[in-house]
This record gives C-alpha cells, sequence and structure tokens, in this order.
C-alpha cells in the first residue's frame, strides 16, 4: 500500500503481479440454414469470414459433403471447422474401408454427436448443423449444441444470426403462431425462396453474415450447388 498527502492509501500496482489471460477461441461468424421436406433436403451457409470488424475472405465455402447425400454446415471458429471436419472425413473413409459401403446420414449424425461429447471439456466453438437423407429417403436436419447433444428437426438456424432467423422459420416453414396455415406438404421451391429469404433479412441485421451464400439441395439424384449474392457492405 503507498501513502499519500491526504493519507489516502491505494494499491501499489508496480509490484503486484501481472495476470495475463488466453482466449482460444475465435469467432468468425456466419450463418448456416437448411430446410428437409418429403424427399429433399436444402442447406445454405454464407460465405462470409469475418472477426469483429475486419473481413477476412467474402468466398468461404462453409458447407462440407461428407457423401452423396449427406453435407455438414459449420459456422463460427474457422480453426475448428477444419480441424472437426478433417476428423470427420476421415473416420467416414476408415467406415467406407472396414465395410464397403458408405456410412448412412443417421449413422454419420450419431458419430458427429459423438465426437462433439469426445471433446466436452474443450469443445469445439462450431455451430453444426447435418443434413441428408434418412433410410427411408426423407429429408432429415441434425442440429447439435456444443457437447454433442444431437436433435433431428426439419429446419433449423445456426450460427451469428441463428437467434433472428429461427422465429422466422417457426412462421413460415413450421407455420406456427398463424391464424390460418396452407396445410399443404413443404415443396422445393417454396423451402429454396423461403432459404432465400431468411438470408436477406440476416443481411439486413448481422454484420457477421453477408457477401453471398452457398446452396446445397440434396435430392435421390445427388447434390446441386446454386449460390446468390448478399449485401457485402
Amino acid at each position: 500500500m503507498m501513502q499519500t498527502a491526504n493519507n489516502v492509501y491505494y494499491p501499489d500496482y508496480s509490484t503486484a503481479p501481472m495476470q495475463r489471460q488466453i482466449n482460444p477461441y475465435a469467432d468468425n461468424g456466419g450463418s448456416v440454414v437448411a430446410i428437409a421436406g418429403e424427399d429433399f433436403v436444402i442447406i445454405g451457409a454464407d460465405t462470409r469470414l469475418s472477426a469483429g470488424f475486419s473481413i477476412y475472405t467474402r468466398e468461404q465455402n462453409k458447407l462440407f459433403p461428407l457423401s452423396g447425400t449427406t453435407v455438414l454446415g459449420c459456422a463460427g471458429c474457422w480453426c475448428d471447422t477444419l480441424t472437426l471436419t478433417r476428423i470427420l472425413k476421415s473416420r467416414m473413409q476408415m467406415y467406407q474401408q472396414e465395410h464397403n459401403k458408405t456410412m448412412s446420414t443417421t449413422a454419420c449424425a450419431q458419430m458427429l454427436s459423438t465426437m462433439l461429447y469426445y471433446k466436452r471439456f474443450f469443445p469445439y466453438y462450431i455451430s453444426n448443423i447435418l443434413v441428408g437423407l434418412d433410410n427411408e429417403g426423407k429429408g432429415c436436419v441434425y442440429s447439435y449444441d456444443p457437447i454433442g447433444h444431437c436433435e433431428k428437426a426439419t429446419y433449423r438456424a445456426g450460427g451469428s444470426a441463428g437467434a433472428l432467423l429461427q422465429p422466422l422459420l417457426d412462421n413460415q416453414i413450421g407455420q406456427k403462431n398463424m391464424l390460418k396455415t396452407s396445410g399443404e406438404p413443404l415443396s422445393q421451391e417454396k423451402a429454396l425462396s423461403t432459404l432465400k429469404d431468411v438470408f436477406i433479412s440476416a443481411a439486413e441485421r448481422d454484420i457477421y453474415t453477408g457477401d453471398s451464400v452457398l446452396i446445397n439441395i440434396i435430392t435421390k439424384d445427388g447434390v446441386k450447388e446454386e449460390s446468390f449474392q448478399l449485401r457485402r457492405d
């Protein structure tokens, strides 16, 4: 303690130990949206990779094909994304060589859940959404929390704008909180149009989502890729 002329005491920080803090995580932004129908599933992710107010690249693909009917979308810490997807692809290749067949979407979803739970004490800082066709050929969407809890749904939004987009999907796709509902099955055209609309809305309100959107449309015939532009400011 040091004493001033007015007999006021204050700590002497010159002799106090200095503290250093290290944050191993970085949030590189991005949003992922997936919508499933009766015989298809659509997933889209924006291409902006940023940190704070700095944009690293405007053309980063955040969709990772795992098989002919399974795609993983990731948003968040980019180094964790690269590590997780590399390990995931290696395990799928091992499965292919051991069993002489491609891992199904359901099995891949369970494996991803196990991998995330294995890292529960130092989790991957990623928002993961895995989509594909199940054993009956129907579209399915799997979302995860950081430690591997898996939830199967027909639509899901994740990433930096996930909290903004999920209520919109609840209304437009889930037809919740509506006085009148059509009751008609979701068509591929309606799902694609809604996905584009929610990304346009996200780009207006989230600085970490923008530039363009890459879309994968998964059907029994394979994966079809599309893209469209968003605002770039």
